[in-house]
C-alpha cells in the first residue's frame, strides 16, 4: 500500500484507532472517508476537520452494508483502499451459556460477518483499480489469546486466516491484502482501557503503523514492535511463557 495518493474507505473509524489512522492518512495526502453508526459523531468529525468525508453504516447489519458500499462508490468511484477497522471486544466467562452466548454472538458479527460483508460489497470495484488495497484488522490476540476475551480472540485468528486465504485469491489481480495487527493500544476497546499503561499509547501506534506503511509498501502484515511478543510466541518456542505473561500468571 503506498502511504499517499489513495481514496480510503474505513467503516468503523468514529472513535480510537480507526479515527487515529483515518486522520493521520489524511494528513499524508489521501482522500478519506470515514464510516460509523453514530451520526452526532460523524457530523462531529466532519465539523473538526475540514475535508474528511462521512458516510453512515453499520457492519452488523447486512442491509446498512450495502447501502452505505453503494453511497461511496457512487460518491467516491476513486476508492482504491478499504479498511475493515469495526470491531468490538468483550469480556466473557464461558463456564455458563447465559453469560456468554449473546455477547459471543454479537462479537462474531461485527468482527468476521462485518469485514466479510464490507469485502463482498467492495470486491469487484477494487479489483478494477490499478492499484488497490484490502487492509483488515486483526489483533495480537490472534496468536496468543487473553483468557477474559475468548470470542475475541477467535475472532481476530478468524481475520488473520482470512487475509491469508484472500492474499494467496487475490495474487492474480491488482489487489493487495495487507493485515494490521494491533498490540494493546490505549483506547475505549475495553472500559478503563485508555488509562491501561500497559498498553501502546495510541499516538505512538499510529506513528509506528504509518511509518511501517511508508517505508514498507509491499507489506503483507503491519507489525509494530510491541505486537512481536504476541505474535512470534510460538515461532520462537516461548508460547506458554508469552501466555502465562500476559494473562498474569
Amino acid at each position: 500500500m503506498q502511504i499517499t495518493g489513495n481514496t480510503v474507505f474505513i467503516p468503523g473509524a468514529t472513535s480510537g484507532l480507526g479515527l487515529a489512522l483515518a486522520l493521520a492518512l489524511r494528513e499524508r495526502g489521501n482522500t478519506v472517508i470515514v464510516g460509523g453508526r453514530r451520526t452526532e459523531l460523524l457530523e462531529k468529525i466532519a465539523a473538526e476537520n475540514p475535508g474528511v468525508e462521512t458516510v453512515r453504516i453499520d457492519t452488523a447489519d447486512p442491509a446498512s452494508v450495502e447501502a452505505a458500499s453503494k453511497d461511496v462508490l457512487a460518491r467516491f468511484p476513486s476508492v482504491n483502499v478499504l479498511i475493515t477497522m469495526a470491531g468490538i471486544m468483550r469480556v466473557e466467562d464461558w463456564h455458563r451459556p447465559e453469560s456468554f452466548l449473546e455477547s459471543a454472538e454479537s462479537v462474531v458479527t461485527t468482527n468476521v460477518l462485518g469485514p466479510i460483508r464490507l469485502i463482498a460489497a467492495f470486491v469487484e470495484h477494487l479489483q478494477a483499480q490499478p492499484d488497490a488495497t484490502i487492509m483488515t484488522v486483526s489483533s495480537g490476540l490472534a496468536f496468543t489469546p487473553l483468557t477474559i476475551t475468548p470470542s475475541y480472540n477467535a475472532s481476530k485468528a478468524a481475520i488473520h486466516m482470512l487475509s491469508e486465504s484472500l492474499r494467496l485469491q487475490l495474487a492474480d489481480t491488482s489487489v493487495k491484502v495487507v493485515e494490521l495487527e494491533p498490540p494493546a493500544v490505549r483506547s475505549d476497546l475495553l472500559p478503563g482501557h485508555k488509562e491501561n499503561e500497559q498498553a501502546m499509547p495510541l499516538d505512538e501506534f499510529i506513528t509506528e503503523v504509518v511509518e511501517l506503511i511508508e517505508t514498507q509498501p509491499d507489506a503483507r502484515e503491519i507489525q509494530v514492535e510491541r505486537v512481536k511478543f504476541l505474535r512470534y510466541g510460538e515461532a520462537r518456542g516461548d508460547y506458554d511463557q508469552v501466555v502465562a505473561a500476559i494473562n498474569g500468571h
